[in-house]
């Protein structure tokens, strides 16, 4: 990526020849150009180590659900970051360093109409956090599969009024952080007919099946009603979603049953995901401005969803096998196998070397792991306990960063961003003892009888709170298994008979716990 060298306001800097006319053509040779922030300092904020501090916060407050295959697109808000950027995080928070060569992000054109969906033609996007290459290739080649998308500046470029469109630029500093370097095709579409809707997608889908691409859907849902009518307009985007059926999406959009300025994007990217072999929606959060603002009159809506291609028997039945086979392993199936006693001993001396590193003010040498399980997926928690009582715990439900990465992170953000506790001081370190649990798969359940305390920890998912409690609280509190559940239910904010309630998702998992008393490192 090239290195950020100047924050400017203006939305377009033709650094040598610009041609005249751009709208609506196609194969143009043109100099070096670049998309200059048009929302930095209002949708977000304009700091680069600012961004990035705020970003990296949302990805690391974020626990979306397991995803049981590889994602292939994702739908995000496009809000001010104060409102949305939580929301948007739960899907950002799946990705990982170079996953990806190339990202495609959709966006909805509030600024201006034009009949076709206008694919940036220039060179690259820039943000406070640096410029982003544009896939030119790419770009051309998904141009030439249809005659309703076509380079151009069109939606990219000031409007008449002055104004920039934002619900694209909103997207890339979330893609910076979490994916470092990728390649951008920009597209905003000015039609949202289902004509144009369906010819995107179809051209998406062809041009895409060689490439290890992204597709990003951008939309807000409802603007503006009471709560209530919200939730319920919200909600049948949300069932279209979950359905993976563009056509019925399509069809709530037109018959204003829901509404979303970005339904068109949504579908598009609904139809390209199924084309490259995308079989499944999950929606990862949903919430509106009345959480942030406290207004519960003029609501906007927002959600986070991913399309995946799910491996073979990774559905119900092929979770209900899994957890049949595990015997409190927390190695995926799939994966090598469980952790050795030198693996526990290097995950434990790294996460004190981490949290050493930042107390120093010095540089993290990682040595080199001694078993490839290391660099398996695993979600993973890191507690810290000063003399038996919590110090602090944090970590990653889902697994979607190798174990070693999961583990450093969590490690740090246990010591320092524990907003229950002040940040970890030099003084105390030698007071506080580590311990570290590793998670197997997630699993939904449907009878409470499977829960084994001592074994199990808990999920509770309602609307839009959600609580996870740890194996050890249980057997460490000496509960029973509903007092287990209870107590999930109130650290998920709701009230501690709500896991009986119809609606309520009831989820377990195993984990393999283990500390520095445990392995004789204190």
């Amino acid at each position: 990526m090239r290195p950020f060298v100047a924050f400017t306001t203006g939305l377009l800097i033709a650094v040598l020849a610009w041609p005249p006319d751009l709208s609506g053509r196609k194969g143009i040779i043109m100099e070096e150009t670049i998309r200059t922030p048009a929302v930095a300092g209002q949708f977000y904020t304009g700091s680069a180590d600012e961004l990035r501090e705020e970003i990296e916060g949302y990805l690391r407050n974020s626990s979306p659900p397991a995803i049981a295959g590889e994602v292939v697109a994702l739908v995000s808000p496009h809000a001010g970051y104060y409102y949305s950027g939580q929301v948007a995080a739960h899907g950002y928070s799946l990705l990982r360093t170079g996953q990806f060569e190339s990202v495609v992000v959709i966006a909805p054109c509030h600024v201006d109409y034009f009949p076709f969906s206008a694919v940036f033609p220039g060179d690259y996007y820039r943000t406070p956090l640096g410029d982003i290459p544009v896939d030119r290739e790419l770009s051309s080649r998904i141009c030439a599969n249809s005659d309703k998308v076509a380079l151009s500046m069109k939606g990219h470029e000031l409007s008449r009024s002055g104004r920039g469109e934002h619900s694209l630029e909103v997207q890339l500093p979330f893609l910076q952080v979490a994916l470092g370097d990728f390649k951008l095709v920009a597209i905003v579409m000015g039609d949202q007919s289902s004509a144009s809707i369906e010819e995107l997608g179809r051209a998406l889908g062809e041009a895409l099946r060689e490439h290890r691409a992204l597709i990003v859907a951008s939309t807000d849902l409802s603007h503006f009603h009471r709560r209530a009518e919200a939730e319920a307009l919200d909600g049948v985007f949300i069932d279209r979603l979950k359905k993976f059926d563009p056509r019925s999406l399509l069809d709530a959009l037109a018959s204003k049953k829901t509404e979303a300025c970005g339904g068109g994007p949504t579908a598009a990217a609904m139809i390209a995901a199924r084309e490259l072999g995308a079989n499944s929606c999950r929606v990862l959060k949903y919430a509106d401005s009345g959480h942030i603002s406290g207004d519960l009159n003029n609501v906007v809506g927002y959600v986070s969803a991913v399309f995946a291609r799910e491996v073979s028997g990774a559905g119900e039945n092929g979770r209900k096998q899994n957890r049949e086979k595990d015997e409190g392993s927390a190695a995926p199936t799939g994966q090598a196998g469980d952790l050795s006693r030198k693996d526990k001993l290097f995950l434990l001396k790294l996460a004190r070397r981490v949290i050493e590193s930042r107390l120093e003010d010095s540089d993290l040498k990682i040595d080199p792991p001694p078993s490839p399980v290391l660099k398996e997926k695993r979600g993973a928690f890191v507690t810290l306990k000063k003399k038996g009582n919590l110090r602090g715990c944090i970590g990653y439900i889902d697994a979607f960063k190798p174990l070693l990465e999961t583990i450093t992170d969590m490690a740090s953000s246990a010591a320092f961003d524990d907003y229950r506790f002040p940040p970890v001081q030099a003084g105390e370190l030698d007071d506080i003892e580590i311990e570290i649990s590793v998670l197997s798969p997630i699993v939904r359940i449907e009878d409470i009888a499977e829960i084994e305390v001592g074994k199990h920890g808990i999920i509770i998912t309602r609307g839009r709170n959600r609580g996870l409690l740890l194996p050890q609280v249980a057997t460490e509190q000496g509960w029973d298994r509903d007092t287990f559940l209870r107590h999930t239910c109130l650290k998920a904010g709701l009230d501690q008979g709500a896991w009986k309630k119809p609606g309520t998702m009831i989820e377990i998992f195993s984990a393999r716990i283990f500390s520095e008393k445990e392995m004789g490192l204190r």
